[in-house]
């Protein structure tokens, strides 16, 4: 096992720019990092298991990468079609956006839902709750939404729209990046008024894919030479209620930009049913034991990933403050695998830490703000 032993800020390898929201699970910082590993191995295709907000995989495929785009939510699928399967020009979409920009706003659904008025800088809201973004902009989302479904576009065309007008959306909302509860006073950025603009596309001879599904069945049907993996593990704080570190439940409302499906709202943030507890758990995300064999529930689900991922290489992300204990993924990751490097990134002191034996990495991953990235060479 070998250890890349460099600053935070050191020389590693060049990132290409990519494009997201605001996202707790975001690993912009990580990007050079999982480039480096990859950068060694070089593969040919790679899955991105849990692709978010896909600036792994915008990265993966602006380097020359094959990429396989994987995630269960709607928004995630719609940033992967936008960014990995488009063919065309910026120029194609300008008449789209030029027209989408110049709609009147309108009162519908998502202002009634959330948006609110402005008073001195307090939200002063439509009703008593607390909104996610000013009446203003809610009302051109009320128009633009309406439009996208009427204009006729293709799949990567409504994509790239729909893209826009969430990425138009995070730049002027009124939260602290998700959307389980929402600021007492107005951003700065809600009084801005909303503009879309095109994404920063990609037009690549790569072979890309994009899958919505579990990622049980996305490797059960897939074979690539490399897959990355950053699973939602869930808090270790077990006074922590599940929800608040769910991310159906964090971002549930770019479900429904784009969905447009209007559905039933519950609590205060106004989070639609299906991203109730009962119905949006991650496996990765689960906060218990199994009663038979003692072991949490995610670190469970992280060996069955590993064990069937049809990959020569795995990278694995893994967080200090996850479920996972360090042992426990220590013994997950040895039992099907050999680990060929471990990069460790303090974030509080900007530095990546080498490691001189196999389990010194355990011991550090109980500090807080430690973030590893495995790379795995399957046995």
């Amino acid at each position: 096992m070998s250890v890349i032993q460099t600053s935070l800020f050191g020389d590693v390898i060049a990132v290409p720019p990519t494009q997201g929201i605001k996202y707790a699970g975001s690993k912009l910082k990580l990007l050079p990092y999982i480039l480096q590993l990859v950068h060694e191995i070089q593969p040919r295709t790679v899955l991105d298991g849990f692709s978010g907000t896909t600036r792994v995989s915008q990265a993966l495929a602006k380097s020359g990468y094959s990429v396989i785009a994987n995630d269960t939510a709607v928004w995630s699928k719609t940033f992967a079609t936008c960014y990995l399967l488009n063919k065309h020009p910026k120029t194609h979409y300008q008449e789209i956006i030029n027209h989408l920009n110049a709609l009147p706003g309108k009162d519908g659904w998502f202002s009634e839902n959330y948006g609110g008025l402005p008073n001195n800088g307090i939200a002063k809201q439509i009703d008593t709750l607390k909104k996610p973004w000013q009446l203003h902009n809610t009302q051109k989302l009320d128009a633009i939404r309406e439009e996208i479904d009427r204009l006729g576009l293709d799949e990567v065309e409504k994509s790239v729209a729909l893209t826009s007008l969430i990425l138009a959306l995070d730049a002027v909302d009124s939260t602290m990046g998700h959307y389980a509860a929402y600021l007492n006073k107005w951003s700065a950025r809600s009084y801005k008024p909303l503009v879309l603009e095109i994404p920063d596309l990609i037009i690549s001879d790569g072979d890309h894919a994009v899958c919505h599904d579990d990622i049980f069945n996305t490797v059960a049907n897939t074979t690539v030479d490399l897959a990355y993996f950053d699973p939602p593990y869930g808090s270790n704080n077990e006074k922590m209620p599940p929800s608040r570190v769910r991310y159906a439940a964090y971002y549930h409302i770019w479900t429904t930009v784009c969905l447009n499906d209007k559905p039933d709202l519950f609590g205060k943030a106004k989070r639609r049913t299906d991203t109730s507890d009962q119905v949006a758990a991650s496996v990765f995300e689960d906060f218990r034991r199994n009663e038979t064999t003692g072991r949490f529930v995610a670190v469970e689900a992280i060996e069955r990933l590993i064990e069937r991922t049809n990959a020569r290489y795995i990278i694995l992300s893994y967080s200090s403050g996850g479920r996972a204990t360090a042992q426990e993924l220590n013994e997950t990751i040895r039992k099907y695998g050999e680990i060929r490097k471990i990069i460790e990134i303090d974030y509080k002191k900007n530095v990546m830490a080498g490691m001189t034996w196999t389990h010194e990495w355990v011991r550090d991953a109980e500090k807080p703000h430690q973030e590893f990235l495995f790379l795995i060479e399957k046995g």
